[in-house]
């Protein structure tokens, strides 16, 4: 009886994560923050329903850490920045962002390379979604 050929290749972060379940809950964390932050509440359109957003966030992050292209296959190319253009985003709704996504991955205690990863990933997304002064 032969064995089955092991794959030669680096894990994506979703699957070093175990999947959909941990980015459910990292975001599903951070919109408990935004719910109770009115800096960031103030940036939804609807703050009543919050749910909308939080699902696109949940599957545009497992697309980009490397699950299923779901976003894409909803809703095209990410286009963050245009998406983003028509909120007044400044320096503090981007720390209070970075915050919230912070302590929302902090209380999943991901290993160190995945915490690092995200970390420097979300410095870089809540930045370039700056587009006030």
């Amino acid at each position: 009886m032969s064995e089955r050929p092991t794959e030669d290749r680096d894990l994506t972060v979703y699957e070093m994560v175990g999947g959909d379940s941990f980015f459910e809950a990292l975001v599903g964390g951070f919109y408990q923050r935004v719910a109770a932050d009115p800096i960031l509440l103030a940036l939804y359109p609807e703050p009543h329903d919050l749910g909308p957003a939080q699902t696109r966030l949940t599957l545009f992050l497992i697309q980009y850490w490397g699950g299923p292209t779901t976003y894409s296959d909803q809703r095209g190319h990410p286009r963050l920045r245009m998406r983003h253009a028509p909120f007044a985003i400044g320096p503090e709704a981007r720390d209070h962002w970075l915050v919230a996504m912070r302590e929302a991955l902090v209380s999943l205690s991901p290993s160190p390379p995945v915490a690092s990863a995200m970390e420097e990933y979300f410095a870089m997304a809540a930045e370039s979604m700056r587009n006030r002064d």
